[in-house]
């Protein structure tokens, strides 16, 4: 089981059934949400500056990202992430780009950033989860 997962997602629907089947798949002990891309930012934003205040800081191993969200969509969102530095900060967080698009640029697109692991399609399941526990758990 996780320490700690991270849902950024614009629909709350999405964010409600994210939280849902992790707890149901015992995936994770922490569930945290964003609405959007900013949001996410401001909450890695204020793990850095606990990060530096000197606290010992728990962070996500792993978040699920859409793409398509008003104020700052999964593609802002990584590109800010990855410019602050934040791959170096928190060394072993993985990312996971759980969307509704089919477009094959888009799964392409993901390559380029290191921290993205994984495209898979919405919704999130169990089975899916059960597929992801052997990479990391």
């Amino acid at each position: 089981m996780l320490d700690t997962i991270f849902c950024v997602d614009d629909d709350p629907i999405t964010l409600m059934l994210c939280k849902k089947v992790i707890e149901r798949a015992s995936f994770a002990k922490e569930i945290h949400t964003a609405k959007d891309g900013e949001e996410a930012i401001q909450y890695f934003d204020e793990l850095a500056k606990k990060s530096k205040d000197g606290k010992d800081i728990s962070y996500p191993k792993l978040t699920f990202l859409d793409l398509n969200m008003p104020i700052m969509n999964g593609w802002e969102f990584l590109e800010i992430y990855t410019q602050k530095g934040y791959p170096n900060l928190f060394i072993d967080a993985k990312f996971i780009v759980l969307s509704s698009t089919i477009d094959p640029q888009d799964v392409n697109k993901t390559k380029i950033y290191t921290v993205v692991v994984d495209f898979l399609s919405k919704p999130i399941t169990k089975e899916m989860l059960g597929n992801l526990k052997d990479r990391f758990l």
